[in-house]
């Protein structure tokens, strides 16, 4: 039998093992990660003498869904609402961002680069008197392009 790798063992990766880094801050630990799209605008064209009477479709713009991130609070970690606070107008720290879905020693396999991110909201905990849960605060950031890296896996 010829050894290597083979479709039969190899499995779909988990998605609950990943790490954030946002500016120079690295491993940030978040609960939930969501909104890593991107959408490429169509647009119609024809030419005024094309014998097809249909429209072509051509790509147009890159649109970039904001990216929501959910973390647990913790005393005294402010950090992203003055990140937050630091908007005036049209000014703000921009920041690469990158998260990483790890294999099960921790190493990358795939990696999403975001550029020039700031954060466009942040919301805080809801509060409920009878609730058994962890207090978690929700930052959405926008960002201008999304890079996909793949390591390959070497488990």
């Amino acid at each position: 039998m010829a050894e290597g790798k083979t479709q039969n063992n190899i499995w779909p990766l988990p998605k609950f093992y990943f790490s954030v880094d946002i500016g120079a801050r690295t491993d940030i630990s978040f609960q939930e990660v969501s909104g890593l799209d991107t959408e490429t605008q169509p647009i119609d064209y024809r030419h005024g003498n094309s014998k097809d009477f249909s429209l072509i479709k051509m790509p147009g713009l890159a649109q970039f869904t904001n990216i929501t991130l959910k973390k647990g609070i913790f005393v005294n970690d402010n950090e992203f609402w003055n990140w937050y606070d630091q908007i005036q107008m049209n000014t703000i720290e921009r920041q690469p961002v990158t998260i990483k879905l790890l294999d099960e020693n921790g190493s990358p396999t795939m990696i999403w680069k975001l550029k020039n991110a700031w954060p466009t909201k942040i919301q805080g905990t809801d509060l409920k008197s009878d609730a058994n849960e962890v207090a978690v605060e929700t930052l959405e950031i926008v960002h201008e392009g999304l890079t996909i890296e793949m390591n390959e896996y070497s488990g």
